[in-house]
């Protein structure tokens, strides 16, 4: 009995220690995990309704989808602040964040903050999205990362007396 009892307890124990160790594995060497979070950062894309701003045409009910996440062609002037143009999304390495890391994808998701350091305008509500816990933000991060490369150029920001060099939406604030 004492040999069946210190058997088990190896296994136990065995099972225990691999089951630890594989946690702490990067999600690369789990496909199955790594997927996982991928499809976790897809759902938090829909909920989080990415595609609405920054899809060409959402903005207007004519979201291209072969196009989807690869930045608007429409953007949101704020009083005093000027005009801007949601940003190519997609891993395209020249106009979207293709050279960004998932770590400062989830810090200009949470702080606003680019890489560049520029902040990201008001209307991204990055203040909401700083409370995605860190697994969530990660996986939006894989998720978009995943995305095929779409080379699309949203327009620049203006200024607030600069032309604007494509159409946008004037956001009023009631007096």
């Amino acid at each position: 009995m004492r040999h069946a009892l210190v058997n088990a307890t190896w296994v136990n124990a065995t099972l225990l220690a691999l089951a630890l160790t594989a946690a702490t594995l990067p999600a690369a060497l789990h496909p199955a995990w790594a997927q996982d979070r991928v499809k976790r950062g897809e759902y938090l894309a829909t909920i989080m309704d990415c595609t609405g701003c920054h899809t060409p045409g959402a903005l207007i009910g004519k979201p291209e989808q072969a196009r989807a996440l690869s930045g608007s062609t429409i953007g949101f002037a704020i009083p005093a602040l000027g005009i801007f143009y949601p940003p190519n999304l997609t891993p395209d390495r020249e106009t979207g964040l293709g050279k960004w890391t998932e770590g400062e994808i989830v810090k200009a998701v949470r702080t606003g903050e680019t890489p560049s350091g520029r902040t990201l305008v008001p209307i991204m509500p990055y203040h909401s999205y700083a409370r995605l816990t860190d697994a969530d933000a990660q996986a939006l991060a894989a998720y978009l990362k995943s995305l095929k490369p779409i080379r699309h150029q949203a327009p620049a920001p203006t200024g607030p007396q600069e032309k604007p060099k494509a159409p946008y939406l004037t956001l009023v604030v009631p007096q």
